[in-house]
């Protein structure tokens, strides 16, 4: 009785019930600040969506690959589970305690979550610590809900400007810093080749790539069809691919690019599970990258291509732009509109996002595949974290 009860409340209301008790219920973080000095006894821990089958595990798995890289060693703490996230197909990982006492510890959870986060690691976790909340966003107005989140951190690590922004512009906001993520592990294509994908040798392929649960209304699949239409018809040898996953959770939005797709016979959908190798042979074996998103908050797909030496069309504005850069960089032109998002994931009163210019990017598809090249790989460089966690930024909003 109380499940259909609470079923039948609004999605906001739900929403703002469950943060607004976690809020409440979350241990407070010591203040003043730690030092959070992990090296001399400390504890340096990276707590976030470890096994998690989306942008924000990906992200969390590359900050701890960084940290890596680098020569530290964070305790991974994964909260995919305990935190309800979707995971990928190898499950989540087993739990691991925080240790006691000083250190720093980095979740790496959005606003609206962190407070149960820390709820779940618990007081004997946060006592002492120095905390960083690591954040990701796609539009330049944070929710309302995540201004929980300021509470419980005492600096912020975005991944690029656009993010640090819409931060820096919430009235309250601790300290924010920009800490690019970098490409890890390093993109090492499979052996498969496009006959295995069933792509013709001769053909310009090009390539979308997405989450479908992560707003088919901002990553903007329509757009990418409707280019790809635009600049080729339905000519055998210029396919388009759609390769994305979750399809299933991505609501009635979904069947609606699928008869968009499905009325040209040179787009295909691919919706089966890839390995990682596989998914970056699947970009080593396309000709360019198309994102018409209208927002993003970093971009791993595209920083992936062109790690892989792929050229990129994209949408010329939100977090992308920190890294977009080089011969094979092509922006696509847009004017700003308000956010909608039937999936309500980005429904923010007064928020705008980036409608591209379709003619535009059919426009940048004609041309490249009139004298298609592979740009050099781009190397976006490992931050020195441990120089940001010796650092103390001044300030806050």
């Amino acid at each position: 009785m109380i499940r259909r009860l609470w079923a039948l409340l609004p999605r906001r209301l739900r929403r703002e019930a469950l943060f607004g008790a976690m809020a409440a219920l979350a241990p407070r973080i010591d203040r003043p600040e730690p030092d959070g000095d992990w090296r001399h006894g400390g504890s340096l821990t990276v707590a976030g969506y470890f096994s998690a089958a989306t942008g924000l595990g990906a992200a969390t798995r590359r900050l701890a690959a960084g940290m890596r890289e680098s020569g530290l060693q964070p305790l991974e703490v994964d909260l995919t589970g305990p935190l309800r996230q979707r995971t990928g197909p190898e499950g989540a990982r087993p739990p691991v305690p925080v240790p006691a006492g000083p250190g720093t510890l980095l979740v790496h959870v959005n606003g609206f979550m962190l407070p149960w986060a820390l709820k779940v690691l618990g007081k004997r976790a946060v006592r002492g610590k120095r905390v960083i909340a690591v954040w990701n966003w796609e539009l330049p107005v944070l929710p309302a809900d995540w201004h929980r989140g300021f509470a419980c951190c005492h600096e912020i690590w975005v991944g690029a400007e656009f993010v640090a922004q819409a931060c820096r512009a919430a009235p309250g906001c601790p300290p924010v810093r920009v800490v690019p993520y970098p490409i890890l592990p390093r993109p090492e294509p499979s052996a498969l080749s496009r006959a295995d994908f069933g792509l013709p040798a001769e053909a310009f392929v090009t390539l979308a790539l997405f989450d479908a649960t992560s707003s088919l209304a901002r990553k903007n699949p329509l757009g990418a069809i409707a280019a790809h239409h635009a600049a080729f018809g339905d000519r055998a040898d210029r396919i388009l691919v759609i390769k994305t996953h979750a399809t299933a959770d991505a609501g009635p939005g979904w069947a609606e690019v699928a008869r968009a797709a499905a009325a040209h016979p040179n787009i295909r959908i691919m919706e089966q599970h890839l390995p990682r190798a596989g998914l970056w042979a699947l970009v080593a074996a396309a000709d360019c990258m198309l994102s018409l998103h209208r927002s993003e908050g970093y971009g791993f797909a595209i920083a992936e291509a062109m790690a892989l030496g792929r050229a990129v069309i994209a949408t010329g504005w939100s977090g992308n732009m920190d890294f977009m850069t080089g011969p094979g960089a092509f922006m696509v032109p847009y004017r700003l509109v308000p956010a909608h998002d039937p999936q309500e994931i980005y429904d923010i009163p007064g928020a705008s996002w980036a409608e591209p210019d379709i003619a535009a990017a059919a426009s940048l598809l004609q041309a490249l595949a009139e004298r298609p090249f592979h740009p050099a790989p781009v190397s976006i460089p490992i931050p020195d974290y441990e120089a940001l966690l010796s650092d103390r930024p001044k300030g806050g909003a």
